[in-house]
């Protein structure tokens, strides 16, 4: 393969991927309660919304990782983030200029998710495929750190841009494809290769075969960033709710607010990428630390509720998600070869969606149950799957005269029994 040259342009061109994917539904939280007036629905509608989205990406994510894997990864990326902009578009006409538009908006989600499905989890695989060693790393971080810096901006943008007109965030999307796309096609470039695309019962068994010898690393891999993404918006949805109800807080201060922790992690995400490389004892002991100090802080939160207390404590377990996710990514990003390598991420990304999905409903109900509980719930979530990574993942001592040819898995050992 080709080694890709590092610039800036390239690397915008691949973290502007999966920015794409996060503005998905973080730019609509903030207009949810004023799309629920205007289109005159019921809470139960509105959240559709967001749910069409995040189920029609979930089983997407797959089906367009072995599309990339027997295509190119470009050949699938670029009509991903043109579905996402049609999507939007439609969503966005419908609102502005059609009789009854629900049905029309859930229909553009339901485009928007299966295009979001072929940003992010395949930017990673294509980062594996154009960069080796140390550049593979630090380039996987700023994926992480992109990803992350939509999370920061992506409410406050749909806060700014509902100044406008309350569905101007639909028509936005198109844009931010767009400038995607074009990046995409002049900045990235993939080698051309002329082979024959392996049978699809040639691919299944050989991802069996992957999943047979590595597989338990691998789960506890997509554990470990389901976990944290799990924990992340659970913990925001939380802050949300909290923000609005004592301190009533809304709009551009409570998604400035709610982007502190966020923008923490996202800095601790690149730094962690930039220096990690390919070392892959260091990387178990960050994503070990990552744990210890989400446990630790949740644990610590039961015992405060002012704000400024609360969110400085919250800091900390935003800091082990930094260093979690980009040791993650570098792992599951080299464990397996180029031709089954986009199935394997792509199958990371649903999980990690799936963590997302499920955090502010799991929370929802949790807020109910009992604030200590939730905090405590969450540290031994975190404790549990720490300690899975400790006993599950086994790093040989890297000896400088081999050539690992860029695999994680010829330094890594499994427990069989």
């Amino acid at each position: 393969m080709a080694k890709q040259k590092i610039t800036w342009l390239t690397i915008a061109a691949i973290g502007s991927i999966p920015l794409i994917l996060v503005l998905g539904n973080s730019m609509l939280i903030p207009i949810l309660p004023t799309m629920k007036k205007e289109l005159e629905i019921s809470q139960f509608q509105v959240s559709l919304i967001i749910t069409f989205f995040s189920i029609s990406a979930a089983f997407s994510i797959p089906i367009l990782g072995y599309l990339s894997d027997r295509f190119t990864r470009k050949a699938v990326i670029i009509p991903a983030l043109t579905s996402y902009g049609a999507g939007g578009l439609l969503a966005g006409a419908a609102a502005a200029w059609f009789e009854n538009p629900y049905l029309w908006i859930l229909i553009g989600r339901v485009l928007q998710g299966i295009g979001a499905a072929g940003t992010a989890p395949i930017a990673m695989a294509l980062t594996g495929d154009l960069f080796k060693g140390n550049e593979q790393s630090r380039v996987l971080g700023l994926v992480e750190a992109s990803n992350g810096f939509g999370k920061v901006i992506s409410p406050i943008i749909g806060s700014l841009l509902a100044l406008l007109v309350w569905f101007a965030a639909f028509f936005a999307f198109p844009a931010f494809c767009l400038l995607s796309i074009l990046l995409t096609i002049f900045f990235v470039h993939e080698k051309k290769e002329k082979k024959e695309a392996p049978a699809f019962h040639e691919y299944v068994h050989g991802l069996f075969s992957v999943f047979k010898q590595e597989g338990r690393w691998l789960f506890t891999a997509y554990l470990a960033g389901a976990t944290c993404l799990f924990t992340l918006f659970g913990i925001l949805f939380y802050i949300s709710d909290v923000l609005e109800k004592t301190y009533d807080t809304d709009g551009v201060l409570k998604g400035s607010i709610l982007a502190i922790p966020l923008l923490f992690m996202t800095v601790t995400s690149y730094i962690t990428g930039s220096k990690i490389g390919k070392k892959m004892p260091l990387m178990k002991k960050l994503i070990v630390i990552g744990f210890l100090l989400m446990t630790a802080s949740f644990a610590t939160l039961v015992f405060f509720d002012k704000l400024v207390t609360f969110i400085a404590i919250l800091i900390f377990s935003s800091i082990g998600t930094g260093l979690v996710l980009p040791c993650v990514n570098s792992f599951i990003t080299g464990s397996v070869e180029t031709s089954r390598r986009g199935f394997v991420t792509s199958l990371y990304g649903s999980v990690r969606f799936l963590g997302v999905a499920i955090g502010p409903p799991i929370y929802g109900w949790l807020m109910e149950w009992s604030r200590t509980g939730m905090f405590l719930s969450t540290a031994s979530l975190t404790f549990a799957v720490g300690l899975l990574c400790i006993f599950l993942i086994h790093v040989k001592q890297e000896d400088p005269t081999k050539n690992y040819g860029g695999s994680v898995f010829k330094q890594l050992e499994f427990k069989t029994e």
